[in-house]
């Protein structure tokens, strides 16, 4: 699979996100579910695969979502907003889509955009992604989010 099939179609759900950027935001937010996950690249003892489908189920915690990059999106970002309105915690990795539908409609709702600098690398044996990627947080209640700029 070459890495634009992967990265821009619902298969990008089994991309792991960067072990070592994962593990700074979960030292600042001690994630409790991962509803994008398989068995093989779940970030958190609690997860749900697309065969659970984390669309359809509740979210507690502190949850962090990678979800699959190609159309279904702007779902998983709705659902994001919807579940921190709930009293979940979520934090999203997500390309950086400025341009889209879904990111006016949800992202620009969120507490926080983090705008990640430089590309990320989904997988040792495949380069640099092909755009740019933002981790977004939500909380509960409506904001004008506070944008930074974070390091890979």
């Amino acid at each position: 699979m070459s890495i634009n099939t992967g990265l821009f179609s619902s298969d990008s759900s089994e991309y792991e996100t960067p072990q070592e950027f994962f593990d700074r935001l979960d030292w600042e937010f001690h994630f409790t579910l991962d509803p994008c996950a398989t068995p093989g690249n779940a970030k958190c003892v609690r997860f749900f695969t697309k065969a659970e489908d984390g669309l359809g189920q509740p979210w507690e915690g502190v949850v962090f979502v990678n979800p699959p990059y190609g159309r279904e999106i702007g779902k998983w970002v709705k659902k994001a907003y919807e579940e921190a309105q709930g009293g979940a915690v979520v934090v999203m990795l997500i390309p950086s889509r400025t341009d889209t539908r879904w990111w006016h409609d949800w992202v620009m709702r969120a507490q926080e955009i983090r705008f990640v600098k430089g590309r990320l690398r989904f997988g040792e044996w495949m380069g640099a992604a092909p755009f740019p990627s933002a981790v977004i947080v939500f909380r509960r209640g409506n904001y004008v989010p506070q944008v930074s700029a974070m390091t890979r």
